[in-house]
């Protein structure tokens, strides 16, 4: 415990107080039917990126569950790296040399598990089908939504893959009820689209 009390080991313990508070977040609004993991997937598209941000399988692997990987690596390499400094030069190391050294080692953390979570835990929002396939589809709103004000809304593609998307309310319509049923009637941009209430309730 003395470890985490040295101003060396600030960012680490940062690190780990935002692990808690993205637990948190995600667990609180999954009580509400809406999920930051699935928006922010959503958010940034279909296809998987090249080069390095798909060396660390961003866009294979949910987004939340990398910067989980990435922030448990880099403040328990940092921790360790403080640890085994006090222990062989009788003082921790100073954090400019230490948060790069941690960084560099939570990469290939974020690497390894995030393969391990695309081979057990396989994305179904957001490749089953794209986005602009979904218009004339059902929603159901999990916010409130007004003009130039969005909510979360959900919906399922013809594979019955749940996707999460921001909606708001097309030119013909005011405002879009939580809870209530709505039709998607165009994409405006990426995973947000324009919607009016559902005017067929037996429509799919």
């Amino acid at each position: 415990m003395s470890l985490l009390t040295l101003p060396e080991s600030a960012p680490f313990v940062v690190a780990l107080g935002v692990l808690l508070l993205l637990g948190a977040v995600e667990g609180i609004t999954l009580m509400f039917g809406a999920s930051p993991s699935h928006w922010l997937d959503g958010f940034l598209g279909t296809d998987p990126p090249d080069g390095f941000l798909g060396w660390l399988h961003l866009g294979r692997a949910p987004v939340l569950a990398l910067c989980a990987v990435f922030l448990t690596a880099f403040a328990l390499g940092g921790l360790v790296l403080n640890a085994l400094a006090l222990n062989v030069i009788g003082h921790p190391m100073p954090w400019p040399l230490s948060v790069p050294l941690a960084v560099l080692a939570a990469l290939p953390a974020v690497r390894a598990c995030g393969g391990l979570i695309v081979r057990l835990v396989p994305r179904e929002e957001t490749y089953a089908v794209s986005f602009a396939s979904l218009v004339g589809r059902v929603a159901t709103m999990l916010g409130h939504a007004r003009t130039d004000y969005p909510a979360q809304a959900k919906t399922t593609d013809r594979h019955g893959h749940t996707l999460y998307l921001m909606v708001e309310p097309d030119e013909s319509v005011d405002d879009l009820a939580s809870a209530s049923d709505v039709l998607l009637v165009r994409q405006i941009h990426g995973n947000r689209f324009a919607a009016i209430p559902n005017p067929r309730p037996d429509l799919l």
